[in-house]
């Protein structure tokens, strides 16, 4: 993948997981991104993350990174 394109972009990821509280397991951030209309491209990068629970957006996007 590549950085900073598309959905995989970690501005597009935390766009779609705005509102969500923390901390959240990674069951939590798929569901809300699905429930804000994410891209798929979004979901399936927040699928490949590590599982477990994110405390906040930075490690969410630790998360995101680990992924691409």
């Amino acid at each position: 993948m590549t950085r900073g394109m598309g959905g995989h972009s970690p501005a597009n990821v935390a766009h779609h997981l705005s509102g969500i509280d923390f901390p959240a397991s990674k069951q939590d951030l798929v569901r809300h991104a699905k429930e804000k209309n994410a891209d798929q491209e979004v979901i399936q990068v927040l699928d490949q993350m590590p599982d477990q629970d994110y405390g906040n957006m930075a490690d969410v996007m630790k998360g995101v990174g680990k992924v691409e």
